[in-house]
């Protein structure tokens, strides 16, 4: 289970909405007059802030987390999966009822294993959210990118990443193109792009391989 990215969702969340803007304000973080104005600068620009916040969040995990016992635990744990689903599937019922018996400890190792990863965002979380809403509205417009195909993969209107058509054909809706990125999407999509790397740099990744 790729944790980093379940975190990066989590915190994702709250970006779609304008907080200050009630109800009404969804999806539309940004300025009529930003004050960095160009698709491609605006592209890089935004994922230059994805990349710093990378780098901060990664820096306070590695002061906050000890990665020794972190991979301990991510080891033990997935060992014990892989083994128990094995069983389950050879239908070996001794396996299975011995393997049981660590069931609690397994969920007392998960349960520490998501708090230790949790922990770090209770620091970066606001951070986040006052950059997002005191800064970078000023600076970038709406949409700040062009995707080639619709990326709203999740059904309903919850989590849109991109514009539809019909928001783009209504005159009054802040999209200005079919499948132009949110600021926040694009945003979401940079810190997933370059995460793993930044990580891996910082020697903060969850990656057991």
């Amino acid at each position: 289970m790729d944790f980093n990215f379940i975190l990066l969702f989590i915190e994702s969340i709250p970006l779609q909405f304008d907080i200050f803007g009630g109800e009404d304000g969804r999806h539309v973080l940004g300025s009529d007059d930003p004050m960095i104005k160009g698709l491609i600068l605006s592209m890089f620009a935004v994922s230059g802030f994805g990349i710093l916040l990378n780098i901060f969040n990664s820096a306070v995990r590695k002061k906050m987390v000890d990665q020794i016992k972190l991979k301990r635990i991510m080891k033990e744990t997935r060992a014990w999966q892989k083994e128990r689903m094995a069983a389950m599937r050879s239908k070996d019922q001794a396996k299975i009822n011995e393997l049981s018996k660590k069931s609690s400890y397994m969920n007392k190792m998960s349960m520490e294993m998501m708090q230790m990863n949790m922990r770090p965002m209770m620091i970066t979380f606001v951070p986040l959210i006052l950059i997002f809403y005191l800064v970078l509205p000023q600076l970038f417009s709406y949409t700040v990118a062009l995707s080639p195909i619709p990326l709203n993969v999740i059904p309903g209107d919850f989590f849109q990443l991109t514009c539809t058509a019909e928001q783009a054909a209504n005159v009054d809706d802040v999209c200005p193109d079919e499948n132009a990125l949110y600021l926040w999407a694009w945003y979401f999509l940079s810190s997933i792009a370059f995460s793993g790397i930044i990580m891996k740099l910082t020697k903060t990744s969850m990656d057991l391989s």
